[in-house]
Parts: structure tokens; C-alpha cells; sequence
């Protein structure tokens, strides 16, 4: 399970990453950071954009809890860089690269 969860998180971070840079090269924005009013007008557009924004939200953050208290049980390294990752590539990349990690830190 190991290798594909290596190859999820690559997909993960080329498939939510490859319009962040069209949006960062097109609109100055970049990684939808330093504009963080123009990527909050965004992403509450509309009420369907709205949905997904909260939802993705709510997401992120149970996967931080989730991240940090299996991180202590299972023992992976530094669960922190996970955390940044997520807030500089989204959720889609990491939350497999985490489980890599997790899988290879089991000795699975």
C-alpha cells in the first residue's frame, strides 16, 4: 500500500496544484496566499463554491487533529510538516503522502 500511496499523493498535488499556478501566474496570487481577500471572495462566490469551502474546512481540520494524535500513537517524525503542506498544497497530496508515512513508520 506503501507505493500507492506514493503515487496518490503525487496525482494529489499535480491534479489541486496545477491550477493553483495557472491562478498564481494569471492573477498574481501566488499559491492563493497573498491575496487572501481576492481567495476568499473566491472561494465564497456563490452558494455551491461556498459548500465546498466549508466542507474542505471542516475537513482540514479534523485532519490535524487526526494527523497529530495517530502521529503520536503510530510514530511518525515532525507531524507538523504535514500541517504546513496542507496549508501550502492542499489536503489532496498530503493526506496520502501522510499515509505513506504512516505505513512506512508501522514497518507495513
Amino acid at each position: 500500500m506503501s507505493a500507492f500511496y506514493l503515487v496518490a499523493a503525487i496525482v494529489g498535488y499535480i491534479a489541486a496544484n496545477g491550477l493553483v499556478m495557472v491562478e498564481s501566474i494569471e492573477s498574481g496570487n501566488v499559491l492563493l496566499w497573498t491575496k487572501p481577500l481576492d481567495t476568499m471572495r473566491a472561494m465564497f462566490a456563490n452558494r455551491i463554491s461556498t459548500i465546498f469551502a466549508i466542507d474542505l474546512f471542516y475537513v482540514v481540520l479534523v485532519a490535524f487533529v487526526w494527523f497529530h494524535h495517530d502521529a503520536k500513537r503510530t510514530g511518525v517524525k515532525q507531524v507538523w510538516r504535514y500541517w504546513v503542506l496542507t496549508l501550502l498544497f492542499g489536503l489532496a497530496g498530503t493526506f496520502p503522502l501522510y499515509l505513506h508515512a504512516r505505513t512506512r513508520a508501522a514497518g507495513d
